[in-house]
């Protein structure tokens, strides 16, 4: 009986201890994979935030800004707090003014509205 005892109790310690030891030794993502991840991450975020700065330089978001009454100064500065869906989506409007900037679009009622309701979002998000 009490050789009975050591042998159910041996194997019982075996079977609990044996699957932390695999656990350990087996990963879901390697670190080079993650690392990467992260990294196109950064650079993701990166562009998002140039994006919305070079919307920010343009002379015509420069001057309708002007016209509003927004300080372009504290949206710029409010840039590098955007985080997450905000920035994406802020970098998102931004691109699209600047390409239909860049095309020899002109400022319309839509366009004026977009700038000035982004420069508006990256101001309420630098105020929070």
């Amino acid at each position: 009986m009490h050789m009975c005892r050591r042998i159910v109790c041996t194997t019982l310690a075996v079977m609990l201890c044996a699957p932390a030891a695999w656990a350990q030794q087996t990963h879901v993502i390697d670190k080079s994979a993650l690392d990467r991840a992260v990294q196109h991450r950064v650079g993701q975020d990166q562009a998002d935030r140039d994006a919305i700065r070079s919307f920010l330089q343009n002379p015509q978001v420069k001057s309708i800004a002007a016209k509003a009454g927004l300080p372009l100064d504290r949206a710029e500065a409010a840039v590098s707090t955007l985080q997450g869906d905000e920035l994406r989506q802020a970098a998102g409007q931004a691109r699209a003014v600047n390409q239909d900037l860049a095309g020899g679009a002109t400022v319309v009622i839509t366009t004026t509205a977009i700038i000035i309701i982004l420069l508006i979002i990256i101001l309420i998000v630098a105020l929070v």
